[in-house]
């Protein structure tokens, strides 16, 4: 027998017995029997499609899906009739959970009232694309009210009247429905925000004496504006010093304003090697 038929024996005898080793180990495996752990699940309410702010809930608008009863989410449904009939205060995503604080109470409706807190306001004024920020003003933004106002003593005002104000919807129910149906960018002519009593009769007032702006917040700043306001005179600084008036031997001469004080000048002392000298710059 010579050399190269002593190789292929060898090969051909640990590729046999790989093959018998690798059937019995998978054998062995697939004899192990299987454990199933079984997870205790609950049924939540969740959207079937995106709601928008305002809808009013139908059973078409909702699905069951299983979640784990040892992690519950706090405030969620587990059946449509919880939910069917009531408001939706704010935007809902596709296959996420409806909780309580998502819903209006039960009877309240749909639309706008239903995302109004108690106590609150929501207050419309008249705006066009300069005083919408450029259509920035979207419904969640947060708003400063500024009043421009012409006083009595020829002088004119501009003043936050209320900051840190929530927009609450950005043009028409109308406007909405006819760009959402084109495909258009939303026209906004009115902007209704969410206000105190005392503040919507602030911006009220304020609309009627002068001309309101409104200007965009970082959603993150929530502090409130502190500021005394921007006058006319204020525009161009402190006016200059009229030139005094005396009177010598029955005549009246004019004296100059005063000279601006000179420019100062500035000593630097220069060392080279041995040698020093002094310069004089201004």
């Amino acid at each position: 027998m010579n050399r190269n038929v002593r190789t292929l024996i060898v090969i051909v005898i640990a590729l046999v017995t790989a093959s018998a080793a690798s059937i019995g180990v998978y054998l062995a495996v697939r004899s192990i029997p299987t454990q199933t752990v079984e997870v205790a699940e609950m049924h939540t309410v969740v959207a079937a499609r995106p709601l928008a702010m305002g809808t009013f809930v139908t059973p078409a608008d909702l699905k069951l899906v299983a979640w784990p009863a040892a992690n519950p989410i706090p405030g969620s449904f587990a059946s449509f009739e919880e939910v069917v009939n009531r408001g939706v205060v704010t935007n809902i995503a596709e296959n996420e959970p409806l909780t309580e604080v998502k819903l209006a109470k039960v009877g309240a409706g749909a639309g706008l009232p239903p995302t109004i807190p108690e106590g609150m306001r929501a207050l419309s004024i008249s705006v066009n694309e300069i005083v919408g920020v450029a259509g920035f003003v979207v419904p969640g933004t947060r708003v400063d009210v500024l009043v421009s106002l012409s006083l009595s003593n020829d002088d004119s005002l501009t003043r936050v009247v209320v900051s840190n104000v929530q927009v609450l919807a950005a043009g028409t129910a109308y406007d909405q429905e006819r760009a959402r149906s084109e495909g258009k960018p939303i026209k906004t002519n009115v902007v209704t925000m969410l206000v105190t009593p005392e503040d919507a009769e602030r911006i009220t007032l304020a609309s009627g004496e002068g001309k309101i702006m409104l200007t965009l917040r970082n959603p993150l700043d929530q502090a409130p504006t502190e500021s005394t306001g921007a006058r006319r005179a204020s525009l161009l600084g402190p006016a200059p010093e009229p030139p005094v008036k005396r009177v010598v031997q029955g005549r009246p001469v004019v004296r100059a304003a005063p000279k601006p004080p000179p420019t100062p000048r500035y000593t630097v002392e220069t060392i080279r090697a041995a040698k020093r000298s002094e310069e004089t710059i201004r």
